[in-house]
């Protein structure tokens, strides 16, 4: 139990401190610095915790906590940014709107969803997660990653979820060179059969993908003629997000 109490510990010191070094931790707790390391290493195996994509001595939470306790989001810039443009999407569509994060290069996670009028609509429990690669909030991350770190998805495997997934690395960078162009990322059943979807990225200052917000639909309800107009409409969100935010 001492461990149990240890490892908690550390993480809620993480989350306020982040993002923070062995050596700070160390000094924090008293603690041996291979004590420390080893727990850090134990609950990023989990989950719980990632390297900084900045700085890999550095640690911080990872998307996996705000999975579980998305409430903790209300006391962040980015939840408190996010929450009324995505309202406001909601009521110009009438489609399912949600906001996920990237858990490292590992997959997207829900974090915040408002939900449409329609009694029909698709449905993304808090906490869901979904490749990058096979899905419009995914890919909008992709698209504004450094060329690396798309390689190295790239290399990991691209598996295939439907005949329309972009399984070949050619057919992937092509995506991501044309959602980059239009400002918005789509899927069409290249996850879950029967959803579409469209997405665009939440930058931080330095266009840095910090989160997606995505309009998600029944395929049914999916116009292909509509959709560079809703792809306008969740490019703007994401970059009134991003504004906000940052206090502009």
């Amino acid at each position: 139990m001492k461990s149990v109490t240890r490892s908690l510990r550390i993480l809620e010191a993480v989350a306020q401190h982040q993002p923070v070094t062995v050596g700070e931790l160390t000094k924090l707790f008293g603690l041996p610095k291979s004590t420390v390391q080893r727990t850090l290493v134990t609950l990023n195996e989990a989950g719980w915790l990632r390297a900084n994509r900045k700085d890999t001595t550095r640690w911080e939470i990872g998307a996996r906590v705000l999975a579980v306790r998305p409430a903790a989001l209300q006391g962040s810039s980015l939840f408190a940014a996010a929450r009324e443009p995505m309202l406001r999407l909601r009521d110009a569509v009438n489609e399912t709107i949600h906001l996920s994060v990237p858990d490292a290069l590992q997959c997207m996670v829900v974090v915040d969803r408002v939900d449409c009028e329609h009694p029909v609509r698709t449905f993304h429990t808090i906490g869901d997660t979904s490749p990058l690669h096979a899905t419009a909030v995914g890919r909008a991350i992709l698209a504004h990653l450094p060329r690396r770190d798309v390689e190295d998805l790239v290399a990991a495997g691209l598996e295939r979820f439907s005949d329309t997934t972009p399984g070949d690395p050619d057919e992937l960078r092509a995506e991501l060179d044309r959602i980059r162009a239009d400002g918005y990322a789509v899927n069409r059943n290249q996850f879950r059969p029967g959803v579409c979807a469209l997405a665009a990225a939440v930058l931080d200052e330095d266009g840095t993908p910090l989160a997606a917000v995505g309009i998600s639909m029944p395929e049914a309800r999916y116009d292909e003629e509509q959709a560079p107009q809703w792809g306008g409409l969740v490019a703007d969100t994401a970059t009134e997000i991003s504004q906000r935010r940052l206090g502009a």
